[in-house]
């Protein structure tokens, strides 16, 4: 089982990452100070460039810049500690108004399991924007052929471990929900945490000793391996299949409390107006509803899930409670 709080625990190279995040957000918002959001945003990517959020966060960059809804847009990538270090400069930029955050439900297991002192409650709601789908996959030359080849294998021999991105992570989570629903006590899953998406693609690829043979991600960190039959996805988290995707769901192998969706969506500093908030959704909702935008939910295989700031906020209340459960049962933080 994989220790708790220490995982997060600040260390030297964290501390660096921080400052510098934090002077480089400080300086996007400097060099363009006093203006609205409509003249200049800064949105921040809370991970490092080439995964989920920062996709997401280049997404809504070229949206808003295309449809000519904003001036100027830059992503500033601020990495760390699931996300945590970002929403911990958000927080400290209070009341300013050229700012927006990408977040997510790997977010919600990043400050459990750090215990951040900022939490997604402290910031400005402004909208969910999109379900992104998790796909649990093998190598192609892989023996488990199906799902249930592999949870057959797996109860016979539970300590074979399972890959995905950092601990408490969306993939994570959906990995314990397997085991619990293979019959397996989730607190012994043996879960292996790598770096992102390219690291456990390189680990799933590799028949060296120590790498893993079966892992968990976001659809598009595996889309081009499944695509080109280097990887064969097994099942994806979602209700329904994926459109042009022929891979069945968890749901429809039986097995559908397997069901946590990592979703997107944006988030303002604490202490904008109500006026600032109420522009910083407008242009959103402009961007929601523009055809690049659209164009990038076909091109990912993103679900839109729109919901404005008091039904995201009623929402983030929630999958707060619902992520922490999850996580007591897989024994990664203590019952409150």
């Amino acid at each position: 089982m994989i220790g708790n709080r220490g995982l997060f625990a600040p260390a030297a190279g964290l501390v660096l990452v921080l400052t510098t995040g934090f002077f480089a957000v400080q300086d996007a918002v400097g060099r363009d100070e006093g203006s609205l959001a409509r003249s200049a945003l800064t949105v921040i990517a809370p991970a490092a460039a080439g995964g989920g959020w920062d996709l997401a966060a280049r997404e809504f960059q070229q949206a808003t810049r295309t449809e000519s809804i904003v001036n100027s847009v830059q992503v500033v990538n601020v990495p760390g500690a699931g996300g945590t270090i970002g929403l911990g400069q958000l927080q400290q930029l209070e009341a300013d108004p050229t700012t927006v955050m990408i977040t997510g439900a790997a977010m919600v297991g990043g400050v459990e399991m750090g215990g951040s002192s900022a939490r997604l409650s402290d910031v400005t709601p402004i909208a969910r924007l999109t379900d992104d789908y998790e796909v649990i996959a093998v190598p192609a030359h892989s023996p488990w052929e199906t799902l249930d080849d592999f949870l057959d294998d797996w109860r016979e021999n539970p300590d074979i471990p399972v890959g995905g991105g950092s601990a408490g992570s969306p993939d994570h989570l959906v990995a314990g929900q397997l085991a619990e629903a293979a019959e397996l006590d989730p607190s012994e899953l043996h879960y292996t945490p790598h770096a992102g998406g390219g690291e456990l693609t390189l680990s799933l690829l590799s028949d060296a000793h120590g790498t893993v043979q079966i892992g968990v991600s976001g659809f598009n960190d595996f889309r081009d391996l499944i695509e080109g039959d280097r990887l064969r996805a097994l099942a994806v988290v979602a209700p329904e299949r994926l459109e042009g995707v022929d891979v069945p769901t968890t749901s429809e192998l039986g097995y559908p409390s397997v069901d946590l969706v990592n979703w997107r969506g944006v988030v303002a500093a604490p202490g904008v107006s109500d006026e600032e908030q109420a522009e910083l959704l407008e242009i959103t909702e402009e961007m929601y509803q523009a055809q690049t935008w659209q164009d990038a939910i076909e091109r990912n295989r993103w679900e839109p899930s729109w919901a404005g700031p008091e039904e995201f906020a009623g929402f983030l209340s929630e999958e707060e409670t619902r992520i922490r459960t999850l996580m007591v049962d897989l024994g990664l933080i203590d019952e409150a």
